[in-house]
């Protein structure tokens, strides 16, 4: 069986699906699978999914692919994006279960405050839509417009330690990583598959890098 073009990694998450609808509407040939040699062996892989951090270690463990995604995906510089908690997974670690996580990126993820600067009451987790800031140029970006909006679901939020890996932002009680990328990796907090016509342009562009 010839190699996946893009492999979506299965580790018993939801909204893989939604992805792979995304990316053949786009028109890109895409194969949901959670088969090291599959994963490894596409031109790029994607890891969506909404979830806890320690169940989706644990899944990723279980199934062997953590080594995959850090030592033979991202470090061996083949196109990555993380979408949701595949965003927080790349950092040391989680808040959520005093999680261990991947490490690719240097920095923990951090829960939402309880309030706002205002002291009001702030809704945990953010589900809907909110305005994402570009805070540099990058190739994902191209023909988006600034302060789009996306879609989010999330109680958790990414900290890199160095900030020059955050591209974009997003402001919910605290201003959060909204985007990160650093060589071929690339992750976001929203759902790209469900921002409309904004997110679909962004997975066009990160799907070009395979080219």
């Amino acid at each position: 069986m010839a190699a996946p073009i893009i492999a979506i990694v299965d580790y018993g998450a939801g909204n893989l699906a939604s992805v792979a609808r995304a990316l053949e509407h786009l028109g890109y040939p895409c194969e949901i699978t959670g088969q090291a040699e599959r994963i490894r062996s596409a031109r790029a892989v994607i890891l969506p999914g909404v979830g806890a951090a320690g169940a989706t270690m644990a899944n990723l463990c279980e199934r062997g692919l953590d080594r995959v995604l850090k030592e033979e995906v991202i470090g061996a510089g083949k196109p990555f994006l993380g979408i949701c908690i595949g965003i927080q997974v790349l950092l040391q670690s989680s808040a959520e279960g005093n999680t261990k996580c991947l490490g690719v990126v240097r920095g923990s993820v951090r829960r939402f405050p309880p309030v706002d600067e205002t002291g009001r009451t702030l809704k945990v987790p953010q589900i809907g839509w909110n305005r994402v800031h570009q805070l540099k140029g990058h190739p994902v970006f191209d023909g988006v417009p600034e302060g789009a909006h996306f879609y989010f679901v999330n109680s958790y939020y990414a900290v890199p330690d160095d900030s020059e890996l955050v591209i974009a932002s997003a402001q919910y009680g605290v201003t959060f990583a909204a985007a990160i990328a650093r060589g071929a990796m690339l992750a976001s907090q929203f759902h790209l598959e469900k921002s409309g016509a904004a997110g679909l342009k962004m997975l066009d562009n990160f799907c070009r890098t395979m080219k």
